[in-house]
């Protein structure tokens, strides 16, 4: 059964209506390292754990010590990483500092499980990331590797990653072959993400053979010009997306 995540739930009504749309595990975000305890955020796992959903947390910052006590602080079941590994040409950054966080977070926190992004360029591009490597070297101190979408310096009217130093929140898929590579080569469980939607993510679960499939960007609300809106879902998009990654596993099983 591949399994459905949903991003980015920051209030505790909203969890306990991604349980009742079938919503697997939801993710939270924190994106300031000055205001990092926040009660709606304490609410909002809280009664994910009462659904009985998996919680996991993004800090948008890397200082060890602030990471471990963030972790110590809101115990959530997967503490997620989604740092970007390589320089805007898709040249790979030094992996020593990541790989010694998540030694150090699994030292602490035996029980949480680490989530590592792992970029992939957009399709056709996928060349220009060493997704596979990158991947192999981080496998060792990652428990679920998820796939997100590398935009660098943009190219064919593409936007720069949205956050710097981050991958994520584009909105856009990433090269499905390159992750369906990486589902084939990988000892941990792969989350297909990046642009994942009502409308693909059927195909994307038939593509990519994924563990399970992550959303963001496009299951938020838009505004009135269409723009999505964070921290802020649209339940409709939501349950189409749990029924059509479900419809996905209809068609593999048979």
């Amino acid at each position: 059964m591949t399994t459905v995540q949903i991003y980015e739930i920051q209030e505790a009504e909203e969890a306990r209506e991604m349980a009742r749309l079938g919503v697997d595990t939801v993710g939270s975000v924190l994106t300031s390292r000055e205001i990092w305890k926040q009660d709606a955020l304490v609410e909002a796992m809280a009664a994910a754990r009462e659904e009985g959903l998996v919680v996991s947390l993004i800090p948008l910052f890397s200082e060890a010590e602030l990471v471990l006590e963030v972790l110590g602080f809101y115990k959530p079941d997967l503490a997620h990483f989604c740092d970007t590994l390589t320089d805007s040409q898709g040249v790979p950054l030094d992996l020593a500092p990541m790989i010694d966080l998540q030694k150090k977070v699994r030292s602490a926190f035996p029980k949480i499980k680490i989530m590592r992004s792992i970029p992939i360029a957009r399709p056709g591009r996928g060349h220009v990331v060493p997704t596979l490597k990158l991947a192999r070297e981080l496998e060792p101190v990652s428990d679920i590797f998820l796939t997100d979408t590398w935009l660098g310096d943009g190219q064919d009217n593409d936007p720069t990653d949205p956050v710097q130093g981050y991958i994520g929140i584009t909105g856009l898929i990433c090269d499905w072959d390159i992750a369906a590579d990486l589902v084939k080569q990988s000892g941990v469980p792969v989350i297909l993400a990046g642009g994942i939607s009502p409308e693909n993510a059927y195909e994307g679960v038939l593509r990519v053979r994924p563990a399970g499939v992550d959303s963001c960007t496009q299951t938020n609300a838009v505004d009135e010009n269409g723009a999505p809106i964070r921290f802020k879902k649209d339940p409709a998009k939501v349950k189409t997306l749990v029924e059509e990654t479900a419809r996905a596993d209809r068609k593999i099983t048979g």
